[in-house]
């Protein structure tokens, strides 16, 4: 699938949860279903600066040359959405990521519904995201 193709997949399963409790409770539920993070990756390295929560994301490129990510946070809303991220942006491209309007968070009203450090640890976690894709971009050339 397309970025965008799972961006408009997400839009349509938030359209048919109304309330927002509903919606964080389904947030909730994606964080839980991430898979662990490998515990090597729980260093300050992979850390995200900007994060309220702390929020590790690793990245690897696969033989394939499409973009692996693995994420884990103390935060499970934060967890959540770094699960719907991840959905969004795993197994493509490093130039389909960099070129990825997230335009989802949006249509969904996440933006709106985050206190203004959770945005700007989404932000983050988005810049950390396009950073691991413009890396692997760079090394394929």
């Amino acid at each position: 699938m397309t970025i965008n193709e799972v961006q408009d997949e997400i839009i349509e399963e938030f359209s048919e949860i109304d309330d927002w409790m509903d919606r964080y409770g389904y947030i909730i539920d994606l964080g839980n279903q991430l898979p662990p993070i490998d515990e090597k990756f729980k260093t300050p390295q992979y850390l995200i600066e900007g994060c309220q929560s702390r929020v590790w994301i690793n990245a690897e490129q696969g033989a394939d040359g499409k973009v692996r990510f693995e994420a884990d946070s103390d935060a499970i809303i934060v967890k959540g959405i770094i699960a719907l991220l991840i959905k969004v942006l795993n197994n493509q491209s490093p130039t389909d990521i960099l070129n990825a309007d997230l335009y989802f968070i949006d249509r969904i009203g996440l933006s709106e519904h985050l206190s203004p450090t959770r945005s700007n640890g989404l932000l983050a976690m988005v810049k950390q995201m396009k950073a691991y894709a413009l890396a692997f971009s760079t090394l394929s050339k």
